[in-house]
């Protein structure tokens, strides 16, 4: 498509202001499947098909046997508990991100390691490219129209996370394809302190920074109804697999941390402190601050 045909398409409401893939009846049709209702799409509640879906998904780059996943992804993103309509009307930075776990990260070809957020992926900028196309396409969501937010972030162009599939556990089960969304602040960079050999060396400036995020939300209270994140790399996940712990502990352990740094809950609960194994060599870990507007992660199983 032209420069011209790109800011038409922006004009629309369809566009993100990078150039597309131009969606052809031929692309389209390769897209394949009925066209079924899904649901309304907040802020002005634009109807959520199948065919929709496709038209985004061909327009983001992707390639058909990558359309279940962003579909799976955008249902995820109707229930209710991600509360879609803060997340896309809000003044803040929240970023829909996109966790894909399971067998078919290999499968597809989407790239857990080294540089995930960054380029050089076509699978995983694709598909985080074609969530958020949708949701802005479908739902209305327009710079200073009804998307309000002051700042934004990269990650409102493509974010998405696949999971390395380790004993250690994570969002995703290790054995069924499933998609978890996050609604998330930005990215930090957190490190172990001294050698990080020890449970502590690793976890306590992770607890710092969710303690963080909850003083920097200026009143408290606006993240105990929501979720925090942490993006550990293999080899940090290894070291602490090796000293007895999981997935499920180390969030709990992050729950209960950060709330004594902070003198107040740093999500919901401890099962809204989600921790995801991704990345590539090196013990270089990150913070998903939450949306303090408040959002919960919500899960879903691609064959749902």
């Amino acid at each position: 498509m032209s420069p011209d045909e790109i800011e038409e398409l922006l004009a629309s409401g369809a566009g993100d202001g990078l150039p597309v893939v131009e969606p052809t009846a031929e692309r389209l049709a390769g897209m394949g499947g009925d066209d079924v209702e899904l649901g309304p799409v907040p802020p002005l509640f634009g109807v959520l098909t199948s065919r929709k879906v496709a038209y985004f998904a061909v327009l983001a780059g992707c390639r058909p046997a990558e359309l279940p996943v962003v579909v799976a992804a955008l249902r995820a993103c109707l229930e209710p508990e991600f509360n879609l309509l803060g997340v896309q009307t809000t003044t803040g930075t929240a970023a829909v991100c996109v966790v894909v776990g399971g067998p078919v990260v290999e499968r597809l070809g989407f790239r857990p390691g080294t540089n995930v957020l960054g380029p050089g992926n076509r699978v995983n900028a694709c598909v985080g490219r074609a969530v958020a196309l949708a949701l802005a396409g479908i739902g209305g969501a327009r710079p200073g129209e009804t998307d309000m937010a002051t700042t934004g972030q990269p990650g409102r162009y493509t974010f998405c996370l696949p999971e390395h599939r380790t004993p250690f556990g994570g969002v995703s089960g290790l054995d069924r394809d499933a998609v978890s969304v996050l609604a998330v602040g930005g990215t930090a960079e957190v490190l172990p302190r001294a050698g990080g050999g020890t449970v502590a060396e690793i976890l306590d400036p992770l607890a710092d920074a969710l303690a963080s995020a909850v003083r920097a939300a200026g009143d408290p209270r606006r993240m105990s109804s929501g979720a925090q994140a942490v993006v550990l790399p293999p080899e940090v996940a290894g070291r602490l697999a090796g000293l007895g712990e999981t997935a499920a502990s180390t969030a709990r352990a992050l729950y209960e941390g950060g709330a004594v740094r902070a003198g107040h809950p740093v999500a919901a609960s401890a099962d809204d402190v989600h921790v995801i194994v991704s990345g590539g060599p090196g013990v270089k870990m990150l913070h998903l601050p939450g949306w303090i507007g408040g959002s919960r992660a919500v899960h879903r199983a691609l064959d749902q």
